[in-house]
């Protein structure tokens, strides 16, 4: 049995928050159920992954961002996983997949060499790095995504220091962006926001990139990659493949079975690609070598269906890749 599942099986109980029994959130949380499409949704679960494995991730907002609905049903999730032993734990590639990005948005902060920076969260749901991550302090921060779902998030932080005072920015400076990355004008309403592309920046697709077509993801990847000439840029993003898709596939479209191979044809230089359970993308949750990332990590990446069982090899991919303006000659 692995030490994941031993940790596991000592879950601590999940008591709701106080402040999700106010009637305000209540009433934002039901606008969501009702009228939010299940990408939109995603955002509020992800924040439930992020509030349940708070033992390894500090995210105090999380549990106010998710939701009574997506708590109960991950925290239920994670209790059957427990009395099942199961060999990897439900939320666990959340809190993987979080960690790893915070880790990169730090490194690629500390390789600039001085100088303003920004970090642009694309597709930012109910992200909260502005306010709890202390490497943020010296940059402006820029949130982009549908306006609804930036305002549900004023809204319900807004409630809750109302409630109890928590939300502290820790970043420098916060902006969100009401656009649609499916339509061509996204970057000049974060240019109108204040976004300099002179200034080293740091682009964020977590969680993204598969939610769309794959013309628009492709454009989305390229509008990046041309403004890298302006100043130094760090891309961080990760990438389904097709197998991956197919889980869900009325709303998971873009895959790339080689983003290490896609990127650098964009113009992205220095490409290095992990998958769950690589040491750079361990953090101490995937000991068991038999659960389900351990034994793709062992397989080529060319196969799509495991060969000990038929099953389709879903595999997710993390990138962080670099841009930089070219090298002045001197005549």
């Amino acid at each position: 049995m692995s030490n994941q599942v031993n940790s596991a099986q000592q879950w601590p109980e999940f008591i709701l928050p106080d402040s999700l029994y106010t009637d305000n959130i209540r009433e934002l949380h039901a606008e969501i159920e009702h009228k939010w499409d299940m990408s939109r949704r995603s955002a509020c679960q992800i924040a439930a992954g992020r509030a349940l494995w708070r033992h390894v991730i500090n995210d105090p907002l999380a549990e106010l961002l998710a939701g009574e609905t997506y708590l109960k049903s991950l925290y239920e999730k994670i209790k059957r996983d427990c009395l099942n032993n199961a060999r990897e734990v439900s939320g666990v590639m959340i809190a993987v997949r979080t960690l790893w990005f915070d880790k990169q948005i730090e490194a690629a902060l500390s390789s600039f060499d001085g100088g303003a920076t920004q970090v642009v969260l694309l597709g930012a749901g109910m992200d909260t790095r502005a306010y709890r991550l202390s490497c943020l302090k010296e940059s402006d921060i820029f949130e982009i995504d549908f306006p609804e779902v930036l305002q549900m998030k004023t809204s319900v932080l807004k409630e809750a220091i109302n409630e109890q005072k928590r939300p502290m920015l820790t970043a420098k400076s916060l902006k969100g962006v009401a656009a649609d990355l499916r339509e061509k004008d996204w970057l000049k309403k974060l240019q109108a926001s204040g976004l300099e592309l002179k200034k080293n920046t740091v682009w964020v697709l977590e969680g993204i990139l598969y939610y769309l077509s794959h013309s628009h993801a492709m454009e989305v990847l390229k509008v990046i990659a041309n403004n890298c000439a302006s100043a130094n840029t760090v891309l961080l993003a990760d990438f389904m493949n097709k197998q991956a898709t197919k889980m869900c596939s009325s709303i998971f479209h873009f895959y790339s079975d080689w983003p290490d191979l896609l990127l650098p044809s964009l113009g992205f230089s220095q490409v290095k690609l992990s998958q769950i359970g690589d040491p750079d993308a361990h953090f101490g949750l995937l000991h068991d070598p038999l659960n389900l990332f351990n034994k793709l990590r062992s397989l080529p990446r060319s196969l799509q269906t495991h060969p000990d069982d038929g099953t389709p090899c879903c595999r997710l991919y993390l990138l962080q890749a670099s841009g930089a303006p070219p090298l002045q000659t001197i005549p």
